[in-house]
């Protein structure tokens, strides 16, 4: 039985175009320390080719950890939350969640990078819902909330549960159930 969080073949398809947006939003964070690594921009390149239909999720499985480590070609915790923003955006073949993972590491990324960092990790996510179109919400809202499932990145002892990241996902998560309820 697959996990609630990994979503069928279709709704990761929509939802890892979204996560290359976010990503892509942050890149320059990374890249700005090692212009010469093309990691991270090949994931998302990659992620936006899976939403298309363009790659199998077989082979993006293969290869979704490349642009993770790409994180150790930084030393800012900004750029390093860039690439990892990156390979959560190629892991969205393997499983839906890593969409928010996406997301949740391109706000802390760009919280890192400013001076105000609340501020600009809550500009982002509102950047983040403002291009999310209307069948990712509806496959975003598939997924369980953030630290209630028994495992898996979105599990209460998953990598995605806790700190910034955690906080992140639940803003994008609140947001999408509160708007699902305005449409009621």
């Amino acid at each position: 039985m697959p996990s609630p969080q990994s979503l069928d073949d279709t709704n990761r398809r929509l939802v890892a175009a979204w996560a290359a947006d976010c990503a892509e939003h942050v890149v320059d964070l990374f890249e700005l320390e090692a212009p010469d690594d093309e990691r991270p921009r090949d994931a998302i390149v990659r992620a936006r080719a899976y939403s298309r239909g363009e790659l199998d999720a077989a082979g993006e499985i293969r290869r979704r950890f490349v642009a993770g480590r790409a994180a150790s070609a930084a030393s800012s915790p900004s750029a390093i939350a860039a690439a990892r923003s990156a390979a959560q955006a190629a892991g969205v073949a393997h499983m839906g969640a890593h969409a928010l993972g996406a997301a949740a590491y391109a706000a802390k990324a760009r919280g890192l990078s400013a001076a105000n960092e609340g501020d600009a990790i809550e500009d982002e996510i509102r950047w983040q819902l403002s291009i999310m179109s209307e069948p990712v919400r509806a496959a975003l809202c598939q997924l369980p909330p953030v630290g209630k499932d028994s495992a898996g990145p979105l599990g209460a002892g998953g990598l995605l549960a806790t700190g910034i990241l955690g906080s992140a996902i639940r803003r994008i998560q609140e947001s999408l159930t509160t708007s699902a309820a305005r449409k009621d």
